[in-house]
């Protein structure tokens, strides 16, 4: 007896890599201020400094896209993220604070480069499963002339979350992750399927968060050290400890995840730079 039905592709067979849609540029800057030299400046001096400081802080920040953090704890004082539509952008930001007399105060302790991503994991495997039912060579032609349509409809349905303003809120949590990639645990030797199923049931409990914080999450792989860099936005900084918290209860974070230095700042706007250099914490 024979059947006229088409054989079903497996999804092992498929592309493994899933389809990304990418944004803004994105680098962190973490720094020490040299308190011990500022000190011994007069107070004219520190009102010069701090006013040409401010005024070209105050204009980045009105973009929406450079904003000013002072760091909790031993790791640094200071920590500027920046939002740009290029990379070539971000160094001319870069270059143009490191022109002020105040960047002479500023000691780098660390930075992270990266950019704004979207992971298109349920679009991904249903365009390989159609392209692969139909018998489209992978990377020919007409695969890649509709991969090319699938990416440009994503990324202007999605060009809010792309392109995003920093968000206005007062606390700021930014580190470093991986996935595994170890003989025991290896993320990248998963089917599509599996880690799609797995960043679904990992999103679910972000998702309940999101009237509380806004997390912007940015791939660094071929930029920086880790694979990508996440930014949580709130007003209360407990949001933090229980949105990471349960989520390292999720497989994908129990199992393939490392996590590097968290950062947690306070967002202090241009114009209480020198109230923050009096040693007088940011105001609401």
């Amino acid at each position: 007896m024979t059947s006229n039905a088409q054989p079903q592709v497996a999804v092992t067979e498929l592309q493994a890599v899933p389809l990304t849609i990418e944004g803004y540029g994105v680098l962190h800057q973490m720094m020490r201020f040299r308190w011990s030299a500022w000190r011994k400046l007069s107070e004219v001096q520190k009102a010069e400094i701090v006013r040409e400081a401010s005024t070209v802080l105050g204009e980045m920040e009105a973009s929406g896209l450079t904003a000013l953090f002072s760091v909790l704890g031993h790791k640094g004082d200071l920590m500027l993220v920046h939002f740009r539509n290029s990379f070539d952008e971000l160094n001319s930001a870069e270059l143009r604070l490191n022109k002020l007399a105040f960047s002479d105060y500023l000691r780098p302790t660390s930075s992270y480069l990266s950019v704004i991503e979207l992971g298109l994991y349920e679009s991904t495997i249903k365009l390989y499963r159609s392209l692969a039912e139909r018998g489209v060579e992978p990377h020919s032609e007409q695969w890649n002339r509709e991969v090319a349509e699938t990416l440009e409809r994503q990324k202007q349905a999605m060009s809010p979350r792309l392109f995003p303003k920093i968000p206005d809120t007062r606390y700021v949590c930014f580190y470093p992750m991986d996935r595994k990639r170890g003989e025991d645990k290896n993320w990248y030797t998963l089917s599509i399927e599996d880690r799609g199923r797995q960043l679904n049931e990992h999103g679910t409990v972000g998702r309940r968060y999101a009237d509380t914080v806004r997390q912007i999450i940015s791939g660094s792989i071929g930029f920086d050290d880790w694979e990508w860099g996440v930014d949580l936005f709130a007003n209360d900084p407990l949001v933090y400890k229980k949105l990471i918290a349960e989520m390292r209860y999720d497989e994908v974070s129990a199992v393939f995840s490392n996590f590097g230095t968290f950062y947690v700042g306070i967002r202090c706007p241009a114009s209480q730079l020198g109230a923050l250099l009096e040693g007088n914490p940011p105001v609401k």
